[in-house]
């Protein structure tokens, strides 16, 4: 994918159902590599049901919200700083649709399609904008500045 936008930073997770599986990890960081996603942070965590429900606080109230918790507390996830030209498109591009089923017929070469178990256990999440992902990268890395670091990178810091 060619560099076209602002550089922005993306919260992936890959999953408990997935990174229980650590030959597929492996697979998906070198696909994550490969892909002109750089990984400027990453961390394993097993979040507690507070955690989990503070996070997805925004599906509280829909059907699927209990299954959604029960899986991402059920085993340790891999939670991941991506950055990179439109980063939240990249990645959203890179771990395909929602639905499992839906990747699986349309976009069969995308992360979900090939690891996801279900529509709840789809294997991966993605910010699905510079707000959320802002957010979402402040609760899992312990509020972290990302205008701060983004601003710095744009002048040409590098980080270790």
């Amino acid at each position: 994918m060619a560099a076209s936008g602002p550089l922005q930073l993306t919260l992936g997770i890959i999953k408990p159902s997935v990174a229980a599986h650590q030959p597929h990890v492996q697979e998906i960081m070198q696909t994550i590599k490969r892909s002109g996603l750089e990984i400027v942070r990453s961390k394993r965590i097993h979040w507690r049901e507070q955690d989990a429900e503070e996070f997805y606080g925004e599906h509280r109230g829909r059907f699927y919200f209990p299954r959604l918790v029960q899986h991402a507390t059920s085993g340790p996830f891999v939670a991941l700083a991506l950055c990179a030209p439109d980063a939240i498109q990249r990645w959203r591009g890179l771990i395909g649709p929602t639905h499992v089923y839906k990747g699986q017929w349309e976009k069969p070469e995308t992360l979900r399609a090939r690891y996801g178990l279900s529509d709840t256990r789809n294997g991966f999440h993605g910010s699905d904008s510079p707000e959320s992902a802002a957010k979402e990268l402040s609760q899992v890395f312990e509020n972290w500045d990302t205008t701060w670091w983004i601003d710095q990178r744009n002048k040409g810091v590098e980080f270790l």
